[in-house]
């Protein structure tokens, strides 16, 4: 089986409302283009900074998620809404909404593990200032294959993308806005290194990087597939990537390298 899988690589705006009608359009654009699944970046409708995040925060009855079930289900398309500052009670979280051809929430995942670093010569950036930590894996199910969904930092932490390998994931979404330190020295690596321990197909959506302050992403979303290799990859700009995901070829690998049908859990 093959599906498309799309990447919106937007650039969003301080203007919540600017921001949700960009990630329509490019949404739209990605399912005119023949998408099946499509992704937007971490933190779309919202500047990336800890000043933003409870004033931006909305819960899942809010406006975003309204327009974003309506679009799921007016493109019949899987949409996997990037992540939004989520308000449930006084905690905020850092939520990715995944919406089925019905526009149904079908999967909610909250970033697990928070972006707290403090590089020397770097970036300084502490999100358990201002949000809670999500506790659970997420899985989303779809007619093509099961998807496994996480948030930027959580690519950090290996034993979760082997646990989804594990438990039947062919394909993993990460909405991710990496920086200008952490980016070029570690993006293309981490990526390919998901995708290639685990025999998957791995994609990272970023936002575009923008120069007109705060918080700058290093943008280039890329689809990885099972052998490591970019599949698909973006620039810094504003862009829609469209990548074949061919689960055929994902067991080709698996059959030819079985490194997961090897593992010795016994010993380790």
């Amino acid at each position: 089986m093959i599906f498309k899988l799309g990447l919106c690589q937007m650039k969003g705006s301080e203007d919540k409302i600017r921001s949700i009608e960009t990630a329509e359009e490019m949404v739209k654009k990605a399912a005119y283009m023949g998408a099946d699944i499509i992704s937007l970046p971490e933190m779309f409708n919202c500047p990336y900074d800890n000043s933003n995040f409870r004033m931006y925060a909305e819960n899942e009855s809010g406006m975003t998620v309204k327009r974003l079930s309506k679009l799921a289900s007016e493109e019949g398309i899987y949409l996997i809404g990037g992540s939004i500052p989520e308000l449930d009670g006084e905690n905020v979280y850092n939520t990715c909404f995944c919406f089925d051809k019905n526009g149904n929430i079908a999967a909610k995942h909250r970033k697990i593990h928070l972006f707290n670093i403090d590089i020397e010569g770097g970036i300084r950036f502490m999100e358990s200032e201002t949000l809670t930590a999500g506790d659970k894996m997420t899985i989303f199910n779809t007619e093509y294959c099961d998807v496994g969904i996480a948030i930027c930092f959580d690519v950090r932490f290996p034993e979760l993308f082997r646990r989804m390998a594990l438990e039947g994931a062919n394909l993993v979404v990460l909405p991710a806005a990496f920086n200008m330190t952490t980016g070029p020295a570690h993006w293309d690596l981490t990526m390919r290194a998901r995708a290639l321990d685990n025999q998957i197909y791995f994609a990272a959506c970023s936002p575009a990087r923008s120069s007109d302050g705060g918080y700058m992403a290093y943008g280039h979303s890329c689809i990885v597939n099972p052998w490591g290799d970019f599949s698909g990859k973006l620039d810094a700009n504003q862009g829609v990537l469209i990548g074949d995901i061919n689960l055929d070829y994902l067991e080709k690998i698996r059959s030819q390298l079985p490194l997961l049908s090897q593992r010795k859990p016994e010993v380790y």
